[in-house]
């Protein structure tokens, strides 16, 4: 009797259907999502009647909550990155007081990934500091060739010699003050992918752009000359940093709400170009008078992952409670 199947009956419908799966007050059977007539499912062994909806039942309800459950995670997964790019400051003396401070308070946080950019000058005894901690070191810049008579620059290799992980590629400043365009910061983001660095690309809108409603098209701009040819694969090594240029340094910060409607334009963007897994998966900064006062509020923005904090990262009180913004 066991192994005979439980004839499908007419009934009312029960508190689901799932795929093809739909349950109904006397009986279980499989059936088409379109409402055809499907088999019925054999009784699970030993089990007949309600005990056996019962039990597909709570299948089907652990299976839904393990979907949610992972859903949930891909925000998890995306882990809050704070970089404190220290600029042109601080000799080599200051800069290894400060991160001997950060070492004390930083070294052993674990759930917000915490990354250092001193000077040139300063990267190798910073680097002899830091090492065996959870802090990393990055460079501010990069140039796009290994090697070769290019008089002042620093290759993503002699940068990887070093102990970095990261380097920021494209900071307003350097395509102010120094000319940067998209197809060198593409030439660049490629050279420090190819030496297994992880580039920190910078985004923005300047003041006029932003009155004129045109920062979307200037992210958008900044992204695809960015990124132009990377793969997929590529692209995941990739933090992107938005920061309105009106905001850095001048004490402006954009609204939560503004940042995470640009930071959303930029996720959607990386859906259009590549897909939502690689959206969900890149992690986005943001980068604009951040404050241990505002961290909290723009963090808790659902596309705000981290911040690229300037200014603040140079106090080693105020760039720890930025990092620890959770409390």
């Amino acid at each position: 009797d066991r192994d005979k199947p439980i004839p499908r009956q007419r009934g009312t419908a029960s508190w689901m259907s799932v795929g093809f799966v739909a349950f109904s007050d006397r009986g279980t059977s499989l059936t088409p999502a379109s409402g055809g007539q499907g088999q019925a499912y054999p009784p699970l062994a030993g089990v007949r009647g309600w005990k056996y909806n019962y039990y597909v039942k709570l299948f089907i309800r652990l299976h839904i909550v393990t979907i949610i459950a992972i859903k949930r995670k891909e925000k998890v997964m995306r882990k809050p990155i704070m970089v404190g790019n220290w600029k042109m400051n601080y000799p080599v003396s200051e800069s290894c007081h400060l991160a001997f401070q950060l070492v004390k308070s930083l070294s052993s946080v674990e759930d917000v990934e915490v990354v250092i950019c001193p000077s040139f000058t300063s990267l190798d005894p910073v680097a002899k500091l830091i090492k065996k901690t959870n802090i990393k070191l990055g460079a501010q810049n990069v140039y796009f060739e290994k090697k070769g008579a290019y008089t002042g620059e620093i290759s993503p290799l002699m940068l990887k010699d070093l102990g970095c992980d990261y380097v920021i590629v494209g900071h307003s400043e350097r395509r102010k003050y120094c000319q940067e365009d998209n197809p060198m910061i593409n030439l660049k983001i490629r050279a420090a992918i190819e030496a297994d660095l992880f580039p920190i690309l910078c985004v923005g809108e300047n003041l006029e752009e932003r009155i004129r409603g045109v920062h979307e098209e200037i992210v958008y701009i900044h992204i695809t000359g960015g990124l132009l040819s990377l793969s997929k694969k590529e692209v995941e090594r990739v933090t992107i940093a938005y920061e309105p240029v009106w905001a850095i340094g001048t004490g402006n910060t954009a609204t939560p709400s503004d940042a995470q409607a640009i930071h959303k334009f930029i996720r959607e963007t990386l859906a259009k170009i590549y897909d939502q897994e690689l959206a969900n998966h890149v992690r986005i900064q943001y980068g604009g008078s951040v404050t241990p006062e505002n961290i909290s509020s723009l963090m808790a923005q659902p596309d705000i992952d981290g911040a690229l904090v300037g200014g603040a990262s140079l106090n080693a009180s105020s760039f720890e409670k930025i990092v620890q913004y959770k409390g």
